[in-house]
C-alpha cells in the first residue's frame, strides 16, 4: 500500500542580516521602505585602477566586537556575516538551542564565491613570500560550506547540514531546501539564507570584464537603476540574509512570533547559456507557476514580487516577460520591486535578504519602492512601485532569483493564518 507523507507547515519566526543598509532587521527594514541607497565609493581597496570604483559595501562591521581574534584568523568575512545574521535571526525568534533539540535544528547557507577575499590574500603571499608563508587555514577559509559548517559550530546545531552554491540563487535554494525538511519532519527548525562578501579586486575585475557592472562611478547612489532604460549593469553588494524557518506546532508550542508562511518553492533551469538568460524566460515563469502550485495558490492570489530585479539590460526584460507568462493578466495588477535598487547585488546572498523583504512586506503590509527608476524601459511595463514605498494589503509575495548557469528559483510567502 502507499503510503503519503503527511506534510507539515512551516512558518518564519526569527530574521537576521548584515547588509549595505542595515546591521539589524529594524535598520535594514526602515531604509528599505524610505528608499535609502547603500551605494558608494569602494573602500575596501584601491580602485582608481578598475573599471568599476563603487559597490555597496557593508559599513561599521568591526569582527573584534563579535569574535574573538583566533577565531577571526580563522574566518572570511562571507562567514563572519553568515554567522552574525545567524545569531540575530536566533535572537529575534526567541529560540534557543540546547542537547535537547539540536540534532533537530539544522542548517543551510549558501554561497556564490565563498572565500574570494581569502583565495586573493593567500595567492599574494604564495607569489611574493612562496608557499611555507600561506595561512594553514587557507583551504577552510576559502571553501563554501564554511558558512553553514561553522555557523552550526558556533550555535550548536547538529541537524541537517547544507550548502548550495549555485551562484545568485544559492540563497534562495537554501531557504527552499530548509523548507522541504521541515517539511518533511526531518527537522523542527533550519537556520537558512546565503552569505557573500566578494567586493575584492578580483571579484570586481572579473565581472566588470564581463561588462556585467555598473560603471555610473561618479554618481554611485543612482547606479542601480532596475527597470529603467538607462540602466548599464550591477553594483555588487556584500552581507548575508539568514531566515529561522520553524514547524507550525513546534513555534506555536513555545508561543513564539511568526513573521510569516512559507508555503511554496519552485525551481527549474534555461539550459541555455552561461551567463545570458534565455529570451522570455520561459522557465523563470515555470519556476513562478511551480512554486504556486506547490502552495496551491492561483496567480489571482499574488499581491506582491520581489523581483529578481539585477538592473541588466537581459534580466530585467527577461524577468519581466516571465511574470507576465506566469500571471498572465493579473500580472499588470501586481506590485513588483527590487531590494537590489538600494542594496546593490549580494550574489549568494541577495536570495536571503530579499526574502527577508517579502516577509515584511507581509508583515508590515508595506512595499519598499524600486529607486533610480525614473525612465522605464518600454520593455518593462509593470508595476514596479517607482521612487516612494507603499503602504497595501500583502496577503502572499514571491521572492524570485535567477543565477548564471540557467537557474531559476520562486518562493511562495503567506500570511499567516491560524
Amino acid at each position: 500500500m502507499t503510503q503519503y507523507l503527511e506534510l507539515k507547515r512551516v512558518v518564519v519566526t526569527g530574521l537576521g542580516t548584515i547588509n549595505s543598509i542595515g546591521s539589524t532587521i529594524n535598520e535594514f527594514w526602515q531604509n528599505l521602505i524610505q528608499g535609502c541607497s547603500g551605494v558608494d565609493k569602494i573602500t575596501h581597496f584601491d580602485a582608481s585602477n578598475h573599471l568599476c570604483k563603487i559597490a555597496a559595501e557593508v559599513k561599521n562591521f568591526e569582527p573584534l566586537d563579535y569574535f574573538d581574534q583566533k577565531a577571526i584568523k580563522r574566518m572570511d568575512r562571507f562567514v563572519q556575516f553568515a554567522i552574525y545574521s545567524s545569531q540575530q535571526a536566533i535572537l529575534d525568534a526567541n529560540f534557543t538551542i540546547n542537547e535537547l533539540n539540536a540534532e533537530h535544528v539544522g542548517v543551510i547557507i549558501g554561497s556564490a564565491m565563498g572565500g574570494i577575499k581569502t583565495t586573493q590574500e593567500q595567492q599574494n603571499i604564495y607569489m611574493s613570500k612562496g608557499s611555507q608563508f600561506c595561512s594553514p587555514f587557507t583551504i577552510p577559509m576559502i571553501i563554501t560550506n564554511m558558512a553553514s559548517g561553522l555557523t552550526a559550530i558556533q550555535v550548536g546545531a547538529k541537524g541537517p547540514n547544507s550548502c548550495p552554491a549555485t551562484s545568485c540563487t544559492a540563497a534562495s535554494h537554501a531557504i527552499g531546501d530548509a523548507f522541504r525538511l521541515v517539511q518533511r519532519g526531518d527537522a523542527q527548525a533550519m537556520l537558512c539564507g546565503g552569505a557573500e562578501a566578494a567586493i575584492t579586486e578580483l571579484g570586481i575585475a572579473g565581472f566588470a570584464s564581463a561588462k556585467a557592472l555598473s560603471t555610473r562611478n561618479d554618481q554611485p547612489k543612482f547606479a542601480s537603476r532596475p527597470f529603467d532604460a538607462e540602466r548599464n549593469g550591477f553594483v555588487m553588494g556584500e552581507g548575508a540574509g539568514i531566515l529561522l524557518l520553524e514547524e507550525l506546532e513546534h513555534a506555536k508550542s513555545r508561543r513564539a512570533k511568526i513573521y510569516a508562511e512559507i508555503v511554496g518553492y519552485g525551481m527549474t533551469c534555461d539550459a541555455y547559456h552561461i551567463t545570458s538568460p534565455i529570451p522570455g524566460g520561459l522557465q523563470a515563469a515555470r519556476a513562478m507557476t511551480l512554486a504556486l502550485k506547490d502552495a496551491s495558490l492561483t496567480p489571482k492570489q499574488v499581491s506582491y514580487i520581489n523581483a529578481h530585479g539585477t538592473s541588466t539590460k537581459a534580466n530585467d526584460s527577461t524577468e519581466t516577460a516571465a511574470i507576465k507568462t506566469a500571471l498572465k493578466d493579473h500580472a499588470y495588477q501586481v506590485a513588483v520591486s527590487s531590494t537590489k535598487s538600494m542594496t546593490g547585488h549580494l550574489l549568494g546572498a541577495s536570495g536571503g535578504i530579499e526574502a527577508i523583504a517579502s516577509i515584511l512586506s507581509i508583515a508590515n503590509n508595506q512595499i519598499h519602492p524600486t529607486i533610480n527608476l525614473n525612465n522605464p524601459d518600454p520593455e518593462c511595463d509593470l508595476d514596479y512601485v517607482p521612487h516612494q514605498g507603499r503602504s497595501r494589503e500583502v496577503n502572499v509575495a514571491l521572492s524570485n532569483s535567477y543565477a548564471f548557469g540557467g537557474h531559476n528559483v520562486t518562493l511562495v510567502f503567506k500570511k499567516y493564518l491560524s
